[in-house]
């Protein structure tokens, strides 16, 4: 059987089935939105680097987000424009599984930045005159480093355990981009492992980090209504909002698409959610901080004045 087996070596990716003028329609907006979340994000970054002010823990956390915000579009979305205006819309093996990896590799460390930041919070909050000593600059670095290497090294185990398996056909993956529940459905071969360890990892950078941010805002919540000033508890509630809507659009987001049970009916729906998360999940971050944040609006100000 084995002999008269042949391997796949690329896959089609089936997008949304739409008209001809849809597809042009979708991939100037979705154009449009790419563009936008690479200058909201760039424009943040940049700012948070050459803005003093800004050189604190939480802008620091930030930046982080804005990069994985920024190569996690760049992995998925540029791909999928070229399959907007392509009817062929193959992929190779290895860019399949590379994007895949580094799907899930960005995905996972954007978790662990946002329970970070979370944590971030609840010391300036509960604990703001021991915040310069527990978050010193060695600990922000030490919880960077360790989001990003955890991050990559979870990818990495469901790479190779999506490497181990045979691929002989179906070809068609149907996704946006190479999802790795998509990609799982056409292998030739029992995925019982790789389904107990994505659901290991769902726990551990959904359910668990999850926890940890209520954690933290519940007790940022019973502290700020111990505050006395109106002033102190509206800046207070500012500050925090903002990380609450990022965390809230993203785990909604990812435990929609792989916690709540699959159906066939459900595949497009998944779809729209991964577009969601492509691109305008990378687009709404940067807004939600700088439209609500004082901090940088002010740090673009002044750059915009330096510049004149």
């Amino acid at each position: 059987m084995e002999g008269n087996q042949t391997w796949v070596t690329e896959f089609i990716l089936m997008g949304f089935q739409l008209s001809a003028d849809m597809e042009v329609l979708l991939f100037w907006i979705c154009l449009l939105f790419y563009a936008f979340g690479l200058l909201a994000n760039g424009t943040i970054l940049g700012l948070i680097c050459l803005d003093p002010k800004l050189h604190t823990p939480m802008y620091f956390f930030l930046s982080h987000l804005a990069v994985i915000d920024m190569s996690y579009a760049s992995n998925n979305v540029p791909n999928m424009l070229a399959n907007l205006l392509n009817q062929k819309r193959t992929i190779s093996f290895v860019p399949c599984i590379m994007q895949t990896f580094l799907y899930l590799a960005f995905a996972h460390t954007e978790c662990l930045i946002l329970v970070v930041m979370s944590y971030d919070r609840f010391v300036a909050i509960c604990h703001p005159l021991q915040y310069t000593v527990i978050m010193s600059w060695r600990v922000c670095v030490v919880l960077a480093v360790t989001s990003w290497t955890c991050g990559f090294i979870l990818a990495l185990v469901h790479a190779m355990l999506l490497l181990r398996l045979p691929f002989c056909g179906p070809q068609k993956v149907n996704q946006l981009f190479c999802e790795i529940l998509s990609v799982l459905k056409l292998a030739c071969a029992d995925t019982w492992i790789n389904q107990v360890v994505i659901l290991a990892a769902c726990v551990f950078v959904l359910v668990g980090p999850l926890c940890l941010v209520l954690v933290s805002y519940t007790s940022i919540l019973w502290t700020i209504l111990k505050i006395q000033s109106k002033e102190g508890r509206i800046k207070a509630f500012s500050t925090c909002s903002s990380h609450l809507c990022v965390v809230g659009l993203f785990f909604g987001t990812a435990m929609v698409v792989y916690m709540v049970p699959d159906y066939s009916q459900r595949k497009e729906q998944e779809k729209m959610l991964s577009l969601f998360y492509s691109l305008f999940n990378p687009v709404l971050n940067p807004l939600i901080y700088s439209l609500r944040n004082a901090q940088v609006k002010g740090a673009l100000y002044r750059a915009l004045q330096k510049r004149m």
